[in-house]
């Protein structure tokens, strides 16, 4: 019993030592954690631009009171498929089957590829209806019921999009660190800080026309602090008729902007999509030896660049990443043609066949 005591207290202050270790480390190496998750995070933007394209869909139809809390109950859920589901799964692949890294993540720019494309199909030759919101078609008894699967279809959605994010991620830290905890550690901040990142600004969006509103019809902008306390009542000073003009302008821009500018977002979210997907397939071609497309986009995206020096990075990036969105677009359109003419109708037709 004794040793078995020993044994125990010899391996408590081993593990202990190892969590000082830890932290001494991550404490000396917090801006080197810090800048990979940074890269990790602009190399998951087409996902985040897409993520945020997609979520205020989810709280059309509901009261200006319910859509905050939606949002948040998104957000929540998205943390959740991050952190509790996606995270370990990750850490366990990058320990015991880094090979299979490369494939899922080109299974995953596949799909954006997919996503972007039909997306792309769509508007040029019609839909083929929205096989991710077939539930909102549905008629619900009450508000409720309604909420609950908007949610439910919002987290779902999030778990595919999470899951890319997740996968990007781990490819460049793989790349960068060996450490298991460091990459644990890079993993949850940039799952967190996307989900932060993105639900804030989708809450900003969904809100935006209602605090244009409020802005329009508030007659003491300047007393009200632009609406942080109630202007019910208030009296107009001179600082507010002054004042009124710009926030009344202001206000109505939002109001009659926000349709915009969620439309631009979709378009960015579907060109980033294009982008990443392609981009993502090019890479792991060379990971498997056919460096060939890769080495094209590059020699094109050099020669642009060289041929407008003062801007050559800027123009090396831009065509580099309309390469990588065209071989995407290309990809993702045979997708389409394989998925909807293809496998889809036959799966459809196969339970009919056998009655």
């Amino acid at each position: 019993m004794s040793q078995e005591v020993f044994g125990l207290s010899t391996g408590l202050i081993a593990l202990l030592d190892d969590v000082v270790g830890l932290t001494k480390v991550a404490a000396a190496s917090l801006d080197d954690v810090a800048g990979q998750a940074g890269r990790a995070g602009v190399k998951a933007a087409g996902v985040v631009v897409d993520d945020a394209a997609v979520t205020p869909r989810y709280v059309v139809g509901f009261t200006a009171e319910r859509e905050l809390p939606i949002i948040g109950r998104i957000a929540l859920g998205s943390l959740k498929n991050k952190l509790l589901y996606l995270l370990p799964v990750a850490l366990v692949l990058s320990v015991w089957a880094p090979w299979a890294i490369t494939p899922l993540l080109m299974l995953g720019g596949g799909f954006l590829c997919y996503e972007g494309a039909e997306k792309v199909y769509e508007a040029l030759f019609g839909g083929h209806g929205d096989e991710h919101a077939g539930a909102d078609a549905e008629v619900t008894a009450t508000a409720r019921q309604l909420e609950e699967e908007k949610v439910a279809g919002a987290i779902k959605t999030d778990l595919i999009l999470s899951a890319e994010i997740m996968a990007i991620t781990l490819s460049t830290v793989a790349a960068e660190t060996s450490s298991f905890w460091g990459q644990a550690l890079i993993l949850a901040l940039v799952g967190a800080g996307i989900t932060v990142a993105v639900y804030g600004a989708v809450a900003l969006i969904v809100k935006a026309d209602d605090i244009g509103l409020s802005l329009a019809q508030n007659p003491a902008p300047a007393s009200s602090f632009l609406g942080l306390r109630s202007w019910r009542g208030l009296a107009p000073r001179g600082a507010d008729r002054a004042l009124q003009p710009l926030t009344k302008a202001l206000g109505r821009g939002l109001v009659h902007g926000m349709p915009v500018f969620l439309r631009l977002l979709a378009l960015i979210g579907t060109m980033a999509m294009l982008w990443v997907g392609g981009g993502i397939i090019l890479h792991g071609l060379e990971v498997f030896g056919l460096a060939g497309p890769a080495h094209a986009v590059h020699a094109v995206a050099a020669s642009a660049g060289h041929a407008l020096p003062d801007l050559s990075a800027v123009i090396e990036w831009l065509v580099g990443a309309a390469g990588a969105g065209m071989i995407g677009l290309m990809i993702g359109f045979l997708l389409v043609l394989v998925l909807h003419h293809g496998l889809f109708p036959l799966l459809k037709g196969a339970p009919a066949r056998k009655g």
